[in-house]
C-alpha cells in the first residue's frame, strides 16, 4: 500500500466544523506550537514549599540595589513578599483597638464570640490578639493571643472566631470559662479581604456570606468584590493597591518582617489618594500614578479619574507652582477598567475607549490622547506587552496595538467567546511567555461563580493559536527568575493554595502531565469513497526520560460529518519504533497524538500513513 505524508497546518482551528478543519489540527491541551511542529509544553513545580492564603491574582518579581530578589503576592486575603523561599505576610493594618476587645465562650463550642465596638470588619478578616488573659478554663492566654480569621459578622459590634491552639488543632470551652480575656487586650485589624467572585450590580448577595442582616443590600466596594492587586516597585519599596481600597507602600529597609502601610502615614504625605482602582510607577520620570482616585478633598472614588504624586515622592499629591503632582478626568467612558505601560507611554482602557497617556514635562507633565473607541480590555489584566506591543482580549475579540489598534484574526475567537463566563470575566488575565513567542489568556467558564480553568494562546511570530485547560489564577512570566511563576486557584481549600515554577520538566508537581492535539477530518477525494489506513510511520522527537517515553496515536473514524466519531485503532509509539500497524476503515478519519507518561516530552513532525480506497467488505 502507498504511503502518504500527512502534513498538517500549523495553530488549532475551531472557527469551522472540524470536518471543515481537514488540513489543520481542531482541538489541543497543554501543547504549542514552534516552527510550525506541535509540542508538548513544560512542566510546572512547586517554587516554594509553603502555602498561600487566598487565592492570588497578582503576582510581580523585583530586584535592589544589594541584590535581594522579592516576589510581590497578593491574593483575596493577604499580601505577601517571598524572598529566598520564605513567605513574610505584609499585609496591612486597618485599624488596631486597645482594652475594648471582649470575649464570650460557650462551654462545650470552639466559637468565640468578640465585641468590640465599630469593629469594621468583614466575614474572612484577619485580628490578630495580643494582651489577652485566660478565660479561666481551656480558652487560655496562649489561645487567644494569636491570628484568627473572622468566621461570622452579626452585628456592627460583634463577630466570632474559632478557637484554636497555637498548632492550629479546635480548642473547645469549658465551664470554666467565664471571664472576658481580661488584661489590656489589643486588636490588630487587617485590611478587609476581598472576593472570590466578580460582582456587577450592587443590592442583595453583593457581600460576603453571612456579613450584615438577611435581605439587606449593599454597594459595591473592595470589600464585596472579586480581590485584584496592582503592584509596582518604586526604587527598592512597593507600593501596591486592592482594585477599589486603600494605597500601600512597603520600604524595603525597614525589613520583611514588617508590614506595609498606608501612603498617608508616609513622611511628608500630602492629600494622598484613600482609594483607587489601580496604581502603577511611571518608567522614566518615576511619578506614582492612580487610575480611578478620590479627588482631593472628597472620599469617593471618581473611576475616570487620574491622579499622579510629584516626582520621585510617593507622599507628595498636592499640585503647586513647584512640583510636578496633578490629575486628569478621562472623557470617555464610565469607568477606567485597566492600565498598562508600554515603550514610550502608557495605554489607559476605559470600558468605551483607549486612551494613550505620555510624559511631556512641565506644565502639563501628562498628555492624554484618545486612540481608539469601542474597543476596551475584558477585565483589568487582560493586556499584556510582547516587546513593543500590547495584545489585549477585548469583550468580543483579541486585539493589539503598536502605534495604532488592530484586531488580532483568530482561528479560535468562537470557541473561546461561546464557552467564556462572562459573568466573571473580570477574573480574565493575560500572561506573555518570550521563550516561545506566546501570550496566553486564562478565562473562566461556564456559568455562576466558576474560576479560571481555560487559557487560549497565540504565537505572534508565527500567527498560530492554541487551546487548553489549566487552573491558575496568576501566572507572571518573572523575569527576574530562571522560569516563570503561577498560582493556584483553588476556592474550595482557599488557605491552601500554591505558586509554581512553569516550564520546568515535563511533568505536573510530580504527576503525569496530560497533552494532546486533535486533528480535523481526513478523507480521500470528495469524502464519498471509505478508506483504509493499515499502518503508521511516526516521526517524533522524544525528549527527557527515553526508557519511559510513549505517545499514543489514536485513529478515530466517521462516514458522515454529525456522527459521533468512534475510536478505530491505537498506535503506542516509543522511541524505537519504526513503524505500526493498524486497521482503521471510515469514510473520514480523526487523527488524536496524546501522552500521559512520567518524565518526557515530545514535539511532532510529519507521519507518513498507508492509506487506500476501501469497500465495506
Amino acid at each position: 500500500m502507498p504511503l502518504s505524508k500527512i502534513a498538517f497546518n500549523p495553530g488549532v482551528d475551531k472557527e469551522g466544523t472540524q470536518y471543515t478543519t481537514d488540513s489543520g489540527w481542531f482541538d489541543s491541551d497543554k501543547i504549542r506550537f514552534r516552527k510550525g511542529r506541535v509540542e508538548k509544553i513544560g512542566g510546572w513545580q512547586k517554587y516554594i514549599a509553603g502555602v498561600v492564603k487566598g487565592v492570588c491574582r497578582s503576582l510581580m518579581d523585583w530586584g535592589t540595589k544589594d541584590g535581594s530578589l522579592f516576589l510581590g503576592i497578593g491574593t483575596n486575603l493577604k499580601f505577601y513578599i517571598e524572598e529566598g523561599g520564605a513567605l513574610n505576610d505584609i499585609t496591612p493594618i486597618r485599624a488596631t483597638t486597645t482594652n475594648a476587645a471582649t470575649f464570650a465562650a460557650t462551654n462545650g463550642s470552639s466559637t468565640i464570640t468578640v465585641t468590640d465596638n465599630s469593629h469594621g470588619a468583614v466575614a474572612g478578616d484577619f485580628v490578630t490578639f495580643s494582651g489577652a488573659a485566660s478565660l479561666g478554663g481551656n480558652i487560655t492566654a496562649a489561645v487567644l493571643n494569636q491570628e484568627y480569621q473572622i468566621v461570622v459578622v452579626p452585628t456592627v459590634n460583634t463577630y466570632t472566631i474559632r478557637a484554636v491552639d497555637t498548632s492550629g488543632s479546635a480548642v473547645t470551652a469549658n465551664s470554666s470559662d467565664t471571664g472576658n480575656g481580661g488584661g489590656s487586650v489589643t486588636a490588630a485589624y487587617q485590611i478587609n479581604v476581598g472576593l472570590n467572585s466578580y460582582v456587577r450590580s450592587t443590592g442583595w448577595g453583593v457581600n460576603p456570606w453571612s456579613a450584615g442582616a438577611w435581605g439587606a443590600s449593599s454597594t459595591i466596594s473592595a470589600t464585596n468584590q472579586l480581590r485584584l492587586y496592582s503592584q509596582d516597585a518604586f526604587g527598592d519599596d512597593l507600593i501596591f493597591n486592592p482594585r477599589a481600597g486603600g494605597v500601600y507602600y512597603w520600604d524595603k529597609s525597614s525589613g520583611v518582617g514588617t508590614r506595609a502601610v498606608a501612603i498617608s502615614a508616609l513622611s511628608g504625605a500630602s492629600n494622598t489618594p484613600t482609594g483607587a482602582l489601580q496604581v502603577m510607577v511611571s518608567d522614566i520620570d518615576r511619578h506614582v500614578i492612580c487610575f480611578g482616585a478620590n479627588p482631593i478633598g472628597g472620599s469617593d472614588i471618581d473611576p475616570l479619574l487620574v491622579r499622579w504624586s510629584d516626582q520621585e515622592n510617593a507622599a507628595d499629591w498636592t499640585p503647586t507652582a513647584t512640583n510636578s503632582a496633578g490629575g486628569q478626568v478621562l472623557s470617555a467612558g464610565t469607568a477606567i477598567v485597566g492600565a498598562v505601560k508600554t515603550r514610550q507611554e502608557i495605554l489607559i482602557s476605559t470600558d468605551n475607549g483607549l486612551v494613550s497617556m505620555r510624559f511631556v514635562g512641565a506644565p502639563f507633565i501628562f498628555s492624554f490622547t484618545p486612540v481608539a473607541e469601542n474597543v476596551a480590555f475584558a477585565a483589568p489584566k487582560a493586556a499584556v506587552v510582547a516587546g513593543d506591543t500590547m495584545y489585549f482580549m477585548d469583550p468580543g475579540g483579541f486585539y493589539m496595538y503598536r502605534g495604532a489598534v488592530q484586531r488580532l484574526p483568530c482561528s479560535v475567537e468562537r470557541y473561546v467567546f461561546d464557552n467564556i463566563n462572562k459573568d466573571q470575566i473580570y477574573k480574565v488575565f493575560a500572561t506573555t511567555n518570550p521563550d516561545y513567542s506566546e501570550v496566553t489568556w486564562y478565562y473562566p467558564v461556564g456559568s455562576g461563580e466558576t474560576d479560571i480553568t481555560n487559557y487560549v494562546s497565540y504565537n505572534y511570530v508565527e500567527n498560530v493559536w492554541a487551546v487548553g485547560t489549566l487552573d491558575r489564577g496568576a501566572y507572571f512570566n518573572a523575569p527576574l527568575h530562571e522560569y516563570p511563576i503561577a498560582a493556584t486557584n483553588d476556592t474550595d481549600n482557599v488557605l491552601t493554595n500554591y505558586l509554581y515554577t512553569q516550564e520546568i520538566g515535563y511533568d505536573a508537581d510530580g504527576s503525569e502531565l496530560v497533552a494532546y492535539v486533535e486533528s480535523g477530518d481526513i478523507g480521500i477525494g470528495d469524502g464519498d469513497s471509505l478508506m483504509m489506513i493499515n499502518r503508521v510511520i511516526p516521526d517524533f522527537t522524544l525528549l527527557g526520560d527515553q526508557s519511559n517515553a510513549n505517545l499514543s496515536i489514536v485513529f478515530k473514524g466517521r462516514d458522515f460529518p454529525l456522527d459521533t466519531p468512534t475510536t478505530l485503532a491505537t498506535a503506542t509509539v516509543t522511541s524505537s519504533s519504526k513503524q505500526e500497524h493498524v486497521r482503521a476503515r471510515s469514510r473520514e478519519s480523526i487523527i488524536r497524538i496524546e501522552s500521559s507518561g512520567l518524565g518526557y516530552g515530545w514535539s511532532v513532525g510529519s507521519l507518513r500513513l498507508g492509506i487506500r480506497t476501501d469497500g465495506r467488505r
